[in-house]
């Protein structure tokens, strides 16, 4: 890479929970051939990034991430181009990516893969008023007991030592498609161990991540999606919120863990066409 020439950069977020070595590496490494300055991270309260307690779900700090990482590539980087920076989000990241672009005009194209809008926890589990009302008194009870024990309570979700194939446990559809990446070989990371603490629940109750999607007009907006996804819903909702130009591209065969990390089926040609037309 010539220094001396200004380049494009792109800023690729990890799925919900997980690290920069869960995909985001993976397309760090495919887009960087291309010729992008590529910037990976693993979010506040995760991995190898700061933050206090660990494991905390914050979700307009984790949207503010992404704006973060476009102050650090235009001002510490000088052969990134500012006017030539694009955004990428993995699952959750897709959604924090929407929510960081819908404000941050720097943010010259944003795409998201598998996306996630973690944030809209009352429809994910369709909850009814009563139920969300218990859900609020028991997570407000639960403070109480954290200040109490100095630390908020927090159960991992996959096992330290990851699974062998034949080992890993049967459970619903779902979560199965969760343990074949994280709680096996395959995406394991032990910076990754799944959940958040239980208190985070309260903050998802106040942030929506799709609230201003449409403000991110007239920068393009690309969802990509698996057609045998179980999150593919949550690309079609922001795509039906989302003002033009927009586009919502189905990966065929592919469910939602494919396209973290399994290049025969995450649409590079596409991402590196939308980017190189846009940027």
């Amino acid at each position: 890479m010539d220094q001396a020439k200004k380049y494009p950069a792109l800023i690729v977020g990890a799925p919900y929970g997980g690290v920069k070595e869960q995909g985001p590496c993976i397309y760090a490494d495919e887009l960087a051939r291309r010729g992008y300055v590529v910037l990976t991270f693993d979010q506040v309260f995760m991995g190898e990034s700061s933050g206090e307690p660990r494991h905390v779900s914050s979700p307009d700090l984790f949207a503010e991430s992404f704006s973060a990482a476009v102050d650090y590539l235009g001002v510490k980087i000088p052969y990134v181009d500012r006017e030539r920076i694009g955004v990428i989000g993995i699952c959750g990241s897709g959604g924090f990516a929407l929510s960081a672009a819908s404000v941050d005009v720097r943010i010259k194209a944003v795409a998201t893969t598998s996306m996630y809008d973690i944030s809209n926890i009352r429809d994910m589990a369709a909850l009814s008023k009563e139920q969300i009302d218990n859900m609020k008194k028991q997570l407000c009870e639960q403070r109480w007991r954290d200040f109490e024990n100095g630390e908020p309570k927090y159960h991992p979700t996959f096992p330290e030592i990851p699974y062998a194939d034949e080992d890993i446990p049967e459970t619903d559809s779902v979560t199965n498609g969760w343990n074949r990446f994280y709680a096996n070989d395959r995406g394991h990371h032990p910076n990754a161990l799944g959940g958040f603490t239980t208190t985070s629940n309260l903050v998802m109750m106040q942030f929506k991540c799709l609230d201003y999607v449409e403000e991110i007009s007239p920068r393009p907006v690309l969802l990509i999606a698996g057609d045998r996804a179980h999150s593919k819903s949550f690309s079609e909702v922001a795509y039906a919120k989302a003002a033009e130009p927009k586009e919502l591209y189905i990966a065929e065969g592919s469910e939602h863990i494919d396209l973290y990390d399994k290049t025969d089926f995450i649409p590079f040609e596409k991402l590196d066409d939308f980017f190189k037309n846009n940027l």
